[in-house]
């Protein structure tokens, strides 16, 4: 199995409504596979407390302009690990400490990696 085209559209808008706040290390897995109640997930990287919440807020606006309902939203408050579920997308959005701790990745290793096109940026951001 693969994700769906309605996965894969959210996929694209909460991917580049990370990208819009600087968002860092994006990666999305297609994760049909081993679970039957999602298709993807997409693991984000900020480098505060502010910024996870901003790069969360700002993906959970795109996709509700988009008309994806948010089903479960945790770690808001504490900005460490934000969890956001649509359903068939469920976004992580990690301190980069907390990334590097619980490491999804590794967690996930055997589900394949879903290509993300993003535009390029300048080597530094302003």
């Amino acid at each position: 199995m693969t994700a769906s085209d309605r996965a894969l559209e959210l996929l694209r808008i909460a991917a580049l409504a990370a990208d819009d706040k600087q968002a860092e290390d994006l990666v999305a897995l297609d994760v049909t596979g081993p679970l039957p109640l999602t298709d993807v997930f997409l693991l984000a990287t900020g480098r505060n407390e502010r910024n996870v919440v901003a790069i969360a807020s700002e993906i959970e606006d795109k996709l509700i302009e988009a008309g994806a309902k948010p089903l479960r939203r945790e770690g808001r408050s504490e900005g460490r690990w934000v969890l956001i579920d649509f359903g068939d997308l469920v976004v992580h959005v990690f301190h980069e400490e907390d990334r590097s701790y619980y490491s999804l990745e590794r967690l996930w290793k055997d589900c394949p990696a879903i290509a993300l096109d993003l535009p390029a940026h300048d080597e530094q951001r302003a």
